[in-house]
């Protein structure tokens, strides 16, 4: 088998015809979507679109300014994962049209985020400036860690924005049954019981009394955060259990390599050049003008 030149290991930024395409499909997607919603006056979604674009502008930009490479696959499913979360879920609604739309990206963010702490700890594990190595088994627990930590991170993020800004980022969720101490009769720590709840009412300083009208209980973000961070539970762990069996095998299969992001090299077309000069220097004995 030939030997591959140094500068072919990694493919250059610049060849990601596919990603280019699912990128302005996206944002002009996004700008039509951008100009309906300011001729509807909306200019809270007129904002949700801008910072679309502004992240959709984020993965080349980290590639460049960190000299990593993103694979495509990783790439194309971050583009989408943005679109779907802020137009899809936040402007089309499909948070609270579709239950299961929140609980697939927090799922996809697991996986993703373990696949970005894997590269992370394997770029370090590589280079070899860096006395650093972290067996298999250590690596998939760091890939693990590293990505509850953001889900637990973004979790924050959604409860201080509930908190300050009322925005309701921790969806709410109707329970029919609860049990809290807070109505045990003695003030001690027996948890009562209540079942088969079918409503809520709600009453006012004013004394008005609001009926909810839900069908139960209206759980505020607890329930919604707790199945947020099993999913990123599950995400995470399939991926570092991907990512554990991708370095006790290095170069057997590619899958895990569709979402590990690594270090980037010199194009191919800079490294013959390179080689190129290092031979008239040889045959020379002297530098090339």
């Amino acid at each position: 088998m030939k030997k591959q030149k140094k500068g072919h290991e990694w493919r250059h930024v610049e060849n990601k015809k596919l990603v280019y395409t699912v990128y302005f499909v996206l944002r002009f997607s996004v700008v039509l979507m951008l100009i309906a919603q300011f001729f509807n006056q909306n200019y809270e979604n007129v904002l949700l679109c801008i910072l679309t674009l502004v992240l959709f502008m984020l993965p080349s930009a980290f590639e460049r300014r960190l000299h990593i490479d993103l694979p495509d696959t990783l790439e194309i499913i971050i583009l989408l994962f943005i679109y779907a979360a802020e137009i899809l879920g936040e402007i089309q609604s499909y948070y609270t049209q579709f239950h299961s739309w929140d609980t697939m990206l927090h799922t996809m963010n697991g996986f993703l985020c373990a696949a970005i702490g894997f590269a992370l700890v394997d770029i370090l594990n590589r280079e070899e400036k860096i006395s650093l190595y972290l067996s298999p088994f250590f690596m998939a627990v760091t890939a693990f860690c590293f990505s509850m930590t953001i889900g637990v991170l973004w979790e924050f993020f959604e409860f201080s924005m509930d908190q300050w800004l009322l925005f309701d980022m921790q969806k709410d969720t109707v329970i029919n049954t609860i049990s809290t101490v807070n109505l045990d009769p003695s003030h001690g720590t027996t948890a009562v019981i209540v079942r088969g709840i079918q409503d809520v009412i709600l009453v006012l300083e004013d004394g008005a009394q609001m009926p909810l009208g839900l069908g139960g209980y209206l759980d505020v973000g607890i329930v919604d955060t707790m199945k947020d961070l099993f999913v990123n539970f599950i995400g995470a762990l399939v991926f570092s259990i991907i990512g554990y069996f991708y370095v006790k095998s290095r170069g057997k299969g590619n899958f895990a390599t569709r979402f590990i992001p690594r270090l980037q090299r010199k194009p191919a077309a800079q490294a013959e050049k390179s080689q190129d000069i290092q031979k008239q220097e040889t045959v020379s004995g002297k530098k090339p003008e």
